[in-house]
């Protein structure tokens, strides 16, 4: 029996795939068909695909052609897929010719020309563009413009903001520029939220009550009542609405978590997570809690991630102590949550300086995530052996801001949510922040 080999991403699927896989199946016997996955596309700053990649692998079930379908997962899986399977043919598009002829040392190589006047880039091309402002005067947004650029299917057409001074003269030559949010509405189909949590509700009513798709850094607001409303609002009106934590949107991330759940380190009894800056103060932001976004705000999202996707939303209690200057403004806050079985707790600061790492106890071995962890792209799994340690490196462009894009633009593509930030996540988010304002278990210092 001849076994024959090939590999795609196979986003779209369309005529051309499916003579390419038929003809790839008429070389031999048996035909293996590796379908690229989404971390490993990003690896490779491959982030235009639209459909997921179980939505990818079930297109190419549906054609009957492939007799098994795999996974490519890693750089040079190919050798590891051509060893193990028995491989006789190595088989792929002809704008490929000579790149894979390191593989002729292990198998027959062979360039298939594509179809003419068909493929996937053509396929998104045809698609208009996702239409996005950007609301707020942080100089992130500087950094956010400059990633979405490598996101293919998102166009950004405007800025909202009262003061632009932080925004770099060459993006402000690019964008529609204007303070009034309705004058940016009519211009886009979604809109970034960048400002104050304390002062965003309405500004986010209003996008939804327009019909456009948020994408909002978290804490999507700092009132559970409204955070209900603006997703009954959302679903209503058939917007999504999603939190912006880019960690969240990190490959290692990802598998930091499902490490942990498939019981890498046993039971978690402890979550410790620490971010903090230095960043000068003004007196505008320290005496106006309307404008400012203190600690707790701008730190505490990405600290409490890791903390409710292990450990759940219902701790039993938790203690609250911040050093306030102001009118509320917390440079730094300590959150301890006691749950059932574990304990957790968070040190965010703006103003005081600690070392941000992440370490997650558990009964076999512990993880550890080195400072900034929030930029996840490294993390170490240790044992009580040294020996037994295990290291894992996932590369992470754009700290996460791509993927963030990418995730929120098949949300609005499919007008559905995707799991990275599930809904009781970023309630029980919202919730801590609306305590914090309410001053319950909290203790100032």
């Amino acid at each position: 029996m001849v076994k024959v080999i090939t590999y795609g991403t196979y986003d779209l699927l369309h005529y051309g795939h499916i003579r390419l896989l038929e003809r790839a199946k008429a070389l031999g016997d048996y035909l293996i068909v590796g379908v690229t996955s989404d971390s490993f596309d990003l690896t490779r700053g491959k982030i235009n695909a639209q459909q997921s990649l179980m939505e990818r692998i079930e297109a190419i079930r549906a054609t009957g052609i492939a007799d098994e379908i795999i996974v490519e997962e890693y750089e040079g899986q190919k050798i590891d897929d051509i060893r193990r399977y028995g491989i006789d043919i190595f088989t792929v598009g002809s704008d490929w010719t000579g790149h894979f002829d390191y593989l002729k040392e292990y198998c027959k190589v062979v360039y298939l020309d594509r179809t003419e006047g068909v493929s996937s880039s053509e396929l998104r091309a045809e698609k208009r563009e996702l239409r996005l402002g950007l609301v707020g005067n942080a100089a992130f947004l500087n950094k956010f413009y400059r990633e979405s650029k490598f996101v293919n299917g998102i166009q950004i057409v405007g800025l909202c903001g009262k003061n632009i001074s932080k925004i770099d003269d060459n993006i402000c030559q690019a964008l529609y520029i204007t303070k009034r949010l309705e004058d940016l509405i009519q211009r886009c189909d979604a809109l970034y939220f960048i400002t104050s949590p304390v002062s965003r509700f309405e500004d986010i009513k209003t996008a939804l009550n327009n019909k456009k798709h948020v994408l909002c850094e978290s804490p999507i607001c700092v009132n559970s009542s409204e955070w209900k409303t603006l997703k009954e609002l959302a679903y209503s009106n058939g917007c999504v609405l999603m939190d912006a934590i880019r960690t969240a949107y990190s490959i290692a991330f990802s598998r930091l978590l499902l490490l942990i759940k498939g019981g890498r380190i046993g039971d978690v009894v402890s979550v410790d997570a620490t971010c903090t800056s230095l960043k000068d103060l003004n007196e505008s932001e320290i005496n106006n809690k309307n404008e400012a976004w203190g600690s707790l705000c701008s730190w505490g999202p990405a600290s409490l991630l890791p903390i409710f996707n292990l450990l759940g939303t219902n701790y039993s209690q938790k203690t609250i102590s911040s050093k306030i200057i102001g009118d509320q403004y917390d440079i730094f806050t300590k959150v301890a949550f006691t749950f059932p079985h574990a304990v957790a707790s968070i040190k965010v600061g703006q103003g005081v300086k600690s070392e941000g790492e992440l370490i997650i106890s558990g009964t076999k071995g512990y993880i550890y995530v080195p400072a900034p962890w929030w930029k996840t792209d490294y993390f170490e799994i240790r044992y009580e052996n040294p020996a037994d340690n295990k290291r894992y490196f996932y590369q992470l462009d754009g700290e996460g801001i791509r993927n963030e894009l990418v995730t929120f633009l098949r949300c609005v593509t499919n007008r559905k949510s995707l799991p990275n930030i599930d809904d009781k996540v970023s309630m029980a988010i919202v919730q801590l922040m609306e305590d914090y304002y309410n001053s319950k278990d909290l203790i100032t210092i």
